[in-house]
């Protein structure tokens, strides 16, 4: 039986509270990657990768798109994101 990696079923609750607080850079390049606006790629928001949350993420390309702002702002938060 293989671990599934993508969108473990454990981090729903964490990704949809996520979702639903989207930082200003989030919302605002959302506008333009939502419904396949950009060369009609489909991304995803909040996209769980093993233990990692990622903003967007595009399943074609397999491109992964972070967007860092002041969460990522202090010494624990480096720490983590290495």
């Amino acid at each position: 039986m293989t671990k599934k990696l993508h969108n473990r079923s454990s981090l729903t609750p964490r990704r949809r509270e996520l979702r639903a607080q989207l930082t200003p850079a989030e919302a605002r390049l959302w506008l333009h990657l939502q419904r396949g606006q950009l060369a009609k790629h489909k991304f995803r928001r909040q996209h769980s990768i093993g233990k990692y949350i990622v903003d967007f993420y595009c399943p074609r390309e397999k491109l992964i798109v972070e967007l860092d702002g002041a969460a990522h702002d202090h010494d624990a938060a480096r720490k983590r994101d290495e």
